[in-house]
């Protein structure tokens, strides 16, 4: 009876996939803000009518930015609250003014501009940021930690 539980304890544990782990081998006295820990940037675009991205996926360990950039066509905002508690934010930098949150739920534009969010994705699973009160696919970017 023990053998059984014991393998299905190793197959669950040993299955994990090998991507949860950091992106680069010695991280060295930076951590995981290393620059070989750092994975593509996230990029952006609110606009009236045009969709905000692609979908993601990230490697819960590594280092992210997120630019989320408005080309000022109408007063939008991004939010998704489950996804920004799954990551650790580093900083959110708007017009070179750097803002280091402890968490936030959303972010609006009245106006065209850039904001770069950087951050460590943590909690595996899948979220998504979009539009708010938004139902359309083209209005929201899934995002899946690995």
């Amino acid at each position: 009876m023990r053998k059984p539980i014991f393998a299905a304890l190793a197959a669950l544990f040993l299955a994990s996939p090998a991507a949860a782990a950091p992106l680069c081998a010695e991280l060295g006295f930076a951590g995981l803000l290393a620059k070989c820990n750092r994975g593509e940037p996230i990029e952006i675009t609110l606009s009236a009518g045009k969709p905000l991205g692609n979908a993601v996926t990230l490697q819960s360990g590594a280092y992210y930015e997120m630019r989320i950039t408005a080309d000022g066509s109408a007063e939008l905002a991004i939010s998704g609250a489950p996804f920004f508690r799954a990551i650790w934010m580093n900083e959110i930098v708007i017009n070179g003014i750097e803002v280091r949150p402890m968490a936030i739920d959303s972010l609006e534009f009245d106006e065209e501009g850039t904001a770069t969010l950087s951050f460590i994705a943590i909690k595996p699973g899948s979220y998504e940021v979009k539009i708010p009160n938004t139902t359309g696919d083209s209005q929201k970017v899934a995002i899946a930690i690995q």
